[in-house]
């Protein structure tokens, strides 16, 4: 399994390396020395912003209830996928 998907209790955990202020948001890939799955984000770091893009691109791409859970503040962030196992984020990852 990818360094970066890590199944839990409470559901996967998704390891992000953030780049806010992109064109669009994408998957730029796996950045293997950070050991986290590469982000662009559209919107800025401010108020929040970019957070809530983060979160709203991960649920409409996986369909399912996702929750920063550490890395508010920082552009390595930690994701809660609520109802997927690590392989099914995987899948619809497409990695």
């Amino acid at each position: 399994m990818a360094k970066f998907i890590k199944e839990t209790k409470e559901g996967t955990l998704l390891l992000i390396h953030v780049q806010p202020k992109a064109k669009k948001s994408s998957i730029e890939g796996v950045d293997e020395w950070r050991g986290r799955l590469r982000v662009k984000i559209k919107a800025p770091p401010v108020e929040g912003k970019a957070n809530k893009e983060v979160v709203k691109f991960f649920s409409k791409l996986l369909g399912a209830p996702v929750e920063i859970v550490r890395g508010e503040s920082a552009r390595e962030k930690d994701l809660l996928v609520k109802g997927l196992s690590a392989e099914e984020v995987k899948k619809r990852l497409e990695l």
